[in-house]
């Protein structure tokens, strides 16, 4: 009889069953996140893979005074159920609902919040440091996949944990997938560890064999002592993580309970880091997830159940990656310079094609946005035109590597900026809305964003053909408008803005994903009988100074609009443009992100919730307008 997870409030109920009562649960879990996330979209993949890991995991310690950190992070549903939250599932990344990731604020079991890989080990170097200096004896959990191991941080800290021998107990989940296939020595490192068969009794043999060779002293005994470190090294598959500092234990079944909890109890009562190498099969117990080579099933919208069929978008224009990454590849065919780089994202920045048309020149080099960033500026140096497909979000992470080896350089790098604006249901932690604040202020930089796709097409002829630094176009996650495109694409001036709706009772700066609403507003008050200008302000640096001057020139309220955080933004430069030609008395209101993280749900919604709509814009214009009207009439 199936269980109903609704009623679970505490995972203290596993430690009742019996393995078959447990077995009954995982297939229980199962179908409920197939059922329930074909309606809602997930991270079905990653979920379906860690049902038994994290039975065991609750089974075996007592959270939240066991502290479980998960890396990443979208695979933490089955803990939120068994964390008592099943019956929030139907809101699952939706509005107001539950969140996709972990959230210190939804319950006392989530202890760490993330979104970004490779973040568990260091957090977890942090909760265990404070637990010793309480004198606590509780235990740290961090569960990290092996596509996120590939992240520089997840290596500085392995280094740290190993070197303080601090008491941990690592998890690591090979599922030999991430959200693309993996890359790196490190995905070589493992799979030789998963074909090596269980490393335990390796090592208990190996140890029983070398204390039969006699200590004794001379050229004998250094001959035994190479031969000790050729047999680890020919035998022990775990060594890599042995010379760190931890204790290995695996590879093991990730699917079988039994297994799990008798190496996790035994990893429970060791001193010192430990490592739990555990093998999974990402989607398990649902076949289109499990197929799954390429990464589709790792986060995806509804689909239906029964065939696995996606529900198809109804938009007929392209989606905003797969156009620029095309666009790229078009321009590749007659430039040799052009190479494209992504940090572990070749899905969802489209660049299948680009790898299948110019293998020599596609290079992805996992979760590390960091050398990424800084391998395109020495592709550069070298005189390539590199095309570094990022997304907003990711590139916060290479923040130092923009500013110090491309920015700092001038060097010819070509960023695509992925996702950028509001993303919906990943929430805060995927939103991008900070890529313009952090790269405005940078020497050198050249910043851009589309109204359409044509103008999308035209922009990446731009930057390829722009060569006296770096330049950023930013595009939004989805799809196009469906506009008419050019057959022949063309380079825009640097800089050069355009006028889109005349009016000479205000005027409206904005870019991108904002003009369909600055256009709507303008029809709103045309009604109202107030003509607002607006002006498609696709370079946000540098601005176009000319345009600017003309009108401010011409004493009428400005508004700026951005789908993207004030502080910093393109309405910043704008009000500094102001200061710096000394029109101080300049009317200037700004519309955008205002300084809180923004939360996970649908885009439209979240924009009305922080009122960046049309009816704010005519709101903002309207009172601008008739308090000069008011004023020219008192004089």
């Amino acid at each position: 009889m199936a269980m109903d997870l609704h009623t679970i409030t505490s995972p203290s109920f596993l430690k009742q069953l019996d393995q078959k009562q447990l077995v009954e649960l995982s297939e229980d879990i199962r179908q409920f996140l197939i059922e329930n996330l074909s309606r809602t979209g997930g991270h079905i993949g990653p979920n379906l893979g860690v049902v038994e890991l994290t039975i065991a995991l609750h089974r075996v310690f007592n959270s939240p005074t066991d502290k479980f950190i998960w890396d990443v992070g979208h695979q933490s549903y089955v803990h939120k159920i068994l964390t008592g939250r099943a019956s929030q599932f139907d809101t699952l990344r939706q509005f107001k609902g539950l969140c996709g990731f972990p959230k210190r604020n939804e319950s006392d079991h989530d202890v760490w919040e993330t979104g970004h890989s490779s973040t568990s080990l260091s957090a977890a170097m942090g909760m265990a440091a404070a637990r010793d200096i309480k004198k606590d004896t509780n235990h740290v959990i961090p569960i990290i996949g092996d596509g996120a191991l590939t992240g520089g941080m997840a290596f500085e800290a392995l280094n740290h944990i190993g070197h303080e021998k601090t008491n941990m107990i690592v998890i690591l989940n090979d599922n030999e997938m991430s959200i693309a296939p993996n890359v790196g020595a490190m995905h070589s490192v493992l799979g030789r560890m998963r074909t090596a068969g269980k490393y335990n009794k390796v090592k208990d043999d190996l140890e029983y064999l070398l204390k039969k060779i006699p200590a004794v002293g001379g050229k004998l005994a250094s001959t035994a002592e190479r031969l000790k470190d050729s047999l680890k090294y020919l035998l022990v598959s775990g060594m890599f993580f042995e010379e760190l500092g931890f204790t290995y234990l695996g590879p093991i079944n990730g699917h079988d309970l039994e297994e799990l909890e008798e190496n996790l109890r035994y990893a429970k009562k060791m001193d010192g880091p430990v490592l739990l190498h555990v093998i999974t099969k990402k989607g398990k117990g649902y076949l289109p997830a499990e197929q799954d080579r390429i990464g589709t099933w790792h986060g995806i919208g509804p689909y239906k159940m029964e065939t696995g069929d996606l529900v198809k978008s109804s938009s007929k224009a392209p989606s905003w990656s797969g156009l620029i990454a095309e666009t790229v590849r078009k321009l590749a065919r007659t430039d040799e310079r052009i190479v494209a780089i992504t940090p572990a994202m070749p899905v969802g920045s489209k660049l299948e094609g680009f790898a299948s048309e110019f293998p020599n020149r596609m290079f992805d080099v996992g979760i590390a946005e960091q050398h990424a960033t800084t391998m395109a500026a020495g592709l550069a140096t070298q005189d390539m035109k590199p095309f570094l497909a990022i997304y907003s979000t990711f590139l916060q992470r290479a923040y130092d590597q923009v500013v110090h080896d491309i920015c700092r350089q001038n060097l010819n790098v070509f960023i695509g900026i992925d996702r950028s604006g509001l993303v919906g249901a990943d929430g805060e932690t995927h939103q991008g809305v900070f890529d313009i604040a952090f790269l405005r202020h940078l020497p050198n930089m050249v910043i851009m964003m589309p109204k359409d796709e044509n103008e999308g097409q035209h922009m990446v002829k731009t930057a390829i053909e722009y060569n006296d630094g770096p330049i950023a176009l930013r595009y939004p996650r989805g799809n196009g408008l469906g506009v008419e495109m050019d057959s022949d694409l063309a380079a825009l001036p640097i800089g050069s803005w355009e006028v889109l709706k005349e009016g000479k009772d205000a005027v409206i700066l904005t870019f991108g994903t904002t003009i369909p609403m600055a256009l709507h507003a303008a029809e709103q008050l045309r009604e109202q009988g107030i003509q607002a200008e607006v002006v498609n302000a696709r370079f946000i640096k540098p601005m176009d100074t000319a345009m600017l001057h003309q009108i401010f020139g011409r004493n009428v309220p400005i508004v700026t609009i951005e789908e993207a955080v004030l502080q910093g933004g393109f309405g910043s430069g704008v009000l500094e443009f102001a200061e710096e030609n000394d029109y101080r008395g300049a009317i200037i209101d700004r519309l955008g992100i205002p300084d809180q993280f923004i939360e996970h749900g649908d885009v439209a919604e979240l924009m009305d919730e922080i009122h960046l709509n049309s009816d704010e814009v005519v709101k903002v214009i309207k009172k601008r307008v008739n308090a000069s009207a008011k004023a020219e009439t008192n004089v």
